[in-house]
């Protein structure tokens, strides 16, 4: 089901924009979420960032007043082609890193010539995986959260060094191209936003 990051800035148009199309939702909080309904059967789920659970009242503006943002995470953002890391404390970025790392691509030669250019390439991509894992460590100093992107076992690579062992991946996850400065800061944006699934009812073709 689509889902779409609302800047918090953003979440009372978006919302009027959905009553404009499909009537007032009715609200409820259900599984740490907010979740309207609407006359026409559209509805939406709405979740907070940083995997925070929703438990107050099912009122839009309570529902944004809780998306409190950490005092201390980060950014972890990889690919094969590449990372990024931030430190932030609040909305601000204090420190970052972005590197590229060349890991090649797949070929279609056969035979040995295929298991030795598969050899290289997966050292290269553990090459990479490890610097990033080196700059994550000085980069993200104390900051335990971090909301991830890119490639998911490419990540996962990079957490899986032992001085990372207390850092924890939260959503949403943001799905990134090969990271570069201006991915990252658009990423410390979409990390604080809202996630929205939402579905709209089909249309009556009478």
């Amino acid at each position: 089901m689509p889902e779409v990051l609302v800047p918090l800035s953003r979440w009372e148009r978006w919302l009027a924009n959905f009553t404009v199309s499909h009537g007032t939702p009715g609200l409820v909080v259900a599984g740490g979420a907010l979740r309207g309904s609407a006359g026409d059967g559209s509805w939406f789920v709405a979740r907070l960032p940083f995997d925070l659970r929703y438990d107050g009242a099912p009122a839009a503006e309570e529902f944004a007043a809780a998306a409190v943002v950490p005092e201390a995470w980060g950014l972890l953002l990889v690919r094969k082609g590449g990372f990024a890391v931030a430190r932030m404390e609040r909305e601000r970025m204090v420190d970052s890193k972005v590197g590229q790392r060349h890991v090649q691509g797949r070929t279609k030669a056969g035979g040995q010539s295929q298991q030795r250019f598969a050899r290289r390439r997966a050292n290269q991509a553990r090459e990479a995986y490890a610097a990033a894992a080196e700059h994550a460590v000085r980069v993200l100093g104390g900051a335990r959260l971090v909301v991830a992107g890119g490639d998911r076992s490419a990540v996962g690579e990079v957490l899986a060094d032992a001085r990372l062992s207390e850092v924890r991946a939260v959503g949403p996850w943001l799905a990134v191209p090969d990271p570069r400065r201006t991915i990252l800061d658009q990423a410390a944006r979409d990390a604080q936003a809202l996630v929205v699934e939402v579905v709209n009812a089909p249309t009556d073709p009478g």
